[in-house]
């Protein structure tokens, strides 16, 4: 049913092989579009997406928590309409 297709990168333009057992777990997985990136381009864009590793860097914004007063760094710009707490204290309300 599938055979090897070759495909161009959209960001080296070097040709690429999608092959049979690529174009199975595409299928599989139920993805319509062919990859527009070599395996090189694709790994070296998750790569950068995702600060160099792991599930990457998070911008932190500094806080004062509002229940204990303390200095936190917090993954989203606190708006100053909402409290925002630390870790500990955000834990204990939540009852984790």
């Amino acid at each position: 049913m599938f055979e090897d297709k070759i495909l161009t990168c959209r960001d080296c333009g070097r040709e690429f092989v999608f092959s049979v057992s690529e174009q199975e777990f595409f299928a599989e997985k139920g993805f319509t579009n062919l990859p527009g990136r070599c395996p090189e381009c694709r790994s070296a864009r998750k790569q950068n997406s995702r600060g160099g590793g792991g599930y990457g860097q998070r911008e932190m914004f500094p806080a004062v928590c509002a229940a204990c007063g303390r200095e936190t760094q917090v993954p989203f710009q606190p708006r100053g309409d909402r409290p925002v707490y630390c870790r500990d204290c955000f834990s204990q309300n939540r009852g984790y």
